[in-house]
């Protein structure tokens, strides 16, 4: 069997985590989950984010680049909860844009950013979630996290408008996009069927159904 490496992307409250959970126990695939409750910085990040950003995004970026590393040795399918190229392309990018990072931590960033994705190989297969700013927060609120009460509703439109720029630009694999807001993998058998169909065709080189 051809081992695979797909990663799940897309903003946050999307169901990146249920997503990833889900295929790999259908897939027999070993999970990478995103780390979020162990960062150190978030709390602080929420709360002020221009004195946290750098902070919180260098844990991002070396928490997933050791999972690459590790996902790489593994002999397995493996399935990662949110990219690497996210948390660049994505979050650093709008913390400096948005004037929450300076320009001396951004060019650094960018620069170690830069340099080890260079030596990475991509994924088989990035599958992009997307989902509207309603849902995304009805998804936040239900999941109960009290550092993301406060999220504003302009920074997730601002993060969905990079995400639409980034994946329309992507060309390092193929992308599998899901519109999510009427879709339910977690509680729906027959909306996962359609994902596990969809994901088994991308990775094969097929059509995938539209969603």
């Amino acid at each position: 069997m051809t081992k695979r490496f797909v990663a799940v992307a897309g903003n946050v409250g999307v169901g990146k985590s249920s997503l990833t959970g889900l295929l790999a126990e259908q897939l027999g695939w070993e999970p990478f989950f995103e780390a979020v409750d162990d960062n150190p910085y978030l709390a602080d990040f929420y709360q002020d984010m221009r004195s946290w950003s750098f902070h919180s995004q260098v844990f991002f970026l070396s928490r997933r680049l050791r999972h690459h590393h590790e996902l790489l040795s593994r002999p397995h399918s493996v399935i990662q909860d949110r990219s690497v190229y996210e948390d660049a392309e994505i979050f650093a990018r709008n913390l400096y844009t948005q004037g929450s990072m300076d320009e001396r931590d951004y060019s650094s960033y960018r620069e170690l950013y830069e340099i080890l994705c260079a030596l990475l190989p991509p994924p088989d297969l990035v599958i992009y979630l997307r989902a509207t700013v309603p849902t995304l927060l009805e998804r936040i609120r239900l999941r109960g996290r009290a550092y993301e009460r406060s999220i504003d509703p302009a920074y997730l439109a601002r993060l969905n408008a990079l995400y639409d720029s980034w994946m329309q630009g992507f060309s390092l694999c193929p992308v599998l996009t899901i519109e999510t807001d009427n879709l339910d993998f977690v509680r729906q058998p027959q909306h996962l069927s359609l994902v596990l169909t969809a994901v088994a065709d991308r990775l094969a080189g097929k059509a995938t159904i539209a969603f």
